[in-house]
């Protein structure tokens, strides 16, 4: 197959397992969706799913959540780990949103990255999940399978998210980013890796990786 072929497949065979996508993390707005992806950082979404509720019974706006202290918030949030730099980093983006954003979530890309505690994955996933901007957000579940499905080089998750925006059309980056991490922990995982299972890998796959799963 050749590499625009193999694209194709990735795509059909995506869109044929996932015509309706679920967003992974529980939220009802882009503040409630930005804080929910911080939490998310070296945490499962079900996890987050689990506390989130727990603070946004407390704060779901920043005008709500600068009531609380640092040492507040961290309390809620410690089963997601990293608690002492999330808190710091809800707290102080909730600041920072009402001081020069009216309270709201800015819609750019620069204005998201210059928030505390916020990445380039942060505001990919809220720039394309509350505001429809296309987006490619990587996580390790995309870095993997981009490498197993020899899309790219597995260097970086940076050279991930520049091939995966070459590779695949820009309309579909939005839904691709959201199937192919459900693909990843159904069908695909790190641990427990089942090639019988993984259609997209079988046909595909990198040399390499299917050697390694053989042996």
């Amino acid at each position: 197959m050749t590499k625009q072929e193999r694209v194709t497949f990735v795509i059909n065979t995506l869109k044929e397992l996932y015509p309706t996508i679920p967003i992974p993390l529980d939220h009802k707005d882009p503040y409630t969706l930005l804080i929910a992806v911080l939490l998310s950082a070296q945490c499962t979404d079900v996890r987050v799913n689990q506390i989130t509720p727990l603070l946004f019974a407390k704060a779901d706006n920043p005008y709500d959540m600068i009531k609380m202290s640092v040492e507040e918030i961290k309390e809620i949030i410690r089963p997601c780990g990293l608690s002492p730099m999330k808190s710091k980093g809800i707290h102080g983006l909730s600041e920072i949103l009402i001081e020069k954003h009216d309270g709201k979530v800015p819609q750019s890309f620069e204005a998201l990255e210059a928030l505390p505690a916020v990445g380039h994955k942060t505001a990919s996933v809220v720039m394309s999940q509350a505001f429809g901007v296309p987006a490619f957000p990587v996580d390790t579940h995309i870095h993997r399978l981009m490498y197993r499905w020899n899309l790219t080089n597995g260097k970086s998750v940076v050279q991930t998210e520049k091939d995966a925006k070459r590779l695949f059309p820009e309309e579909l980056w939005n839904d691709l980013h959201l199937q192919i991490i459900w693909y990843g922990r159904e069908y695909s995982p790190a641990r427990g890796w089942s090639l019988e299972k993984d259609i997209i890998t079988r046909t595909i796959g990198r040399k390499t990786a299917l050697d390694g799963y053989k042996k």
